[in-house]
């Protein structure tokens, strides 16, 4: 009688699986990103627009202390090279923007008026959506602008819904689509990075790495915290960016745009930036040191960092000095455009709700 092998030797006996084929070496990939050179004028515009951002987040900080803005308020202090570096490289009404509920700097770098943003983060009838949207909910179509949104993680895949869109129109349209290094870590953002490169959507997916989603540093948040190798599983390019020098980043915006007008797909950009205040108004951030926050200022503050190029363009003091005044005085007249609007009629708490009047 024929003795019963045991499960070891059976396991022994059973031939080797074969592993997986390796991964296709020497990949295309789009071309390394080289600081943007721009004009002097072009400089002057990147620093104006950084710091009208600078000086409305702040009034708006001032705004949310005193009352005037209610819910929820998210600022972009530290930030604006981010959505002004890739921002000035699209075209509005062509290429469409989409991003989470810190929104107001991208809005203005895409030179929506301050006083209709303004004017919606005091709930006011003359706001972008009417004063119903408040902070993390504003929209403008005309611009290509699409929110704006509450859910952490949901533009992601809306985002890939207007690259579908692009595509299916054949308008030559990019999506860029902002999310934050807590919202990389979300299931939908995977689910639509396999669609974008399965149809080679024009969308290029822009992580904002201000280090601490909401509060957790992302090393202990992200096993993988090189977020720019996120989308390689994939054969989504990653490049990462320093997101406080608004040059590097318009040079890594044209190298990612190059590849997707291009059809080859998304591509995915990692910008290492960082936020000076708390998460929203209502976070003390007790979890970093002020002096942390006060080196990084010191160090790497985008808007103070663009001066040394703006002095060799040969822009003077007093050049800068004039712009700061003409940037106050837009964020005080936004301010005051909002503060003496009125709200809404009661009436339009039963409208938009549905597309059709019921």
């Amino acid at each position: 009688m024929a003795k019963a092998s045991s499960p070891r030797t059976a396991q022994r006996k059973a031939p080797a699986r074969k592993s997986a084929p390796p991964a296709t070496p020497n990949r295309e990939r789009p071309d390394d990103p080289v600081d943007y050179k721009a004009t002097k004028e072009e400089l002057l515009e990147f620093y104006r627009q950084m710091l009208l951002i600078r000086r409305f987040e702040e009034k708006a900080g001032q705004l949310y202390g005193l009352g005037l803005i209610g819910g929820f308020c998210h600022l972009y202090i530290g930030q604006e090279a981010v959505a002004v570096g890739i921002q000035s490289a699209l075209e509005v009404g062509k290429d469409s923007v989409i991003t989470g509920y810190r929104d107001h700097g991208h809005m203005l770098a895409y030179g929506i008026d301050p006083k209709i943003i303004m004017a919606e983060l005091t709930g006011r009838a003359a706001g972008i959506s009417k004063g119903k949207g408040g902070s993390m909910h504003m929209f403008s179509v005309e611009h290509g602008f699409y929110g704006g949104h509450g859910i952490v993680g949901a533009q992601v895949s809306l985002g890939a819904g207007l690259g579908f869109s692009h595509k299916y129109k054949d308008d030559g349209g990019v999506c860029v689509a902002y999310f934050g290094d807590g919202a990389a870590n979300q299931g939908q953002v995977y689910e639509s990075f396999n669609m974008a490169e399965l149809w080679k959507l024009p969308i290029i997916f822009v992580i904002e790495n201000n280090q601490y989603a909401m509060g957790t540093s992302v090393n202990r948040s992200s096993a993988e915290d090189q977020l720019y190798r996120r989308g390689e599983s994939f054969r989504i390019p990653g490049i990462q960016v320093n997101g406080m020098d608004v040059l590097a980043v318009r040079g890594a915006a044209e190298a990612a745009l190059k590849w997707v007008r291009a059809g080859k797909g998304p591509v995915l950009l990692e910008l290492k930036t960082y936020r000076y205040r708390g998460h929203s108004m209502s976070d003390p951030a007790k979890y970093r040191s002020r002096e942390e926050v006060q080196s990084v200022r010191d160090k790497s503050d985008p808007i103070e960092g663009l001066k040394s190029a703006l002095n060799d363009a040969g822009v003077t003091e007093e050049e800068l000095k004039a712009l700061e005044k003409e940037i106050r005085k837009i964020v005080a007249d936004a301010a005051d455009f909002a503060e003496s609007s009125p709200e809404p009629e009661m009436s339009e708490l039963y409208t938009e709700v549905l597309v059709e009047q019921y």
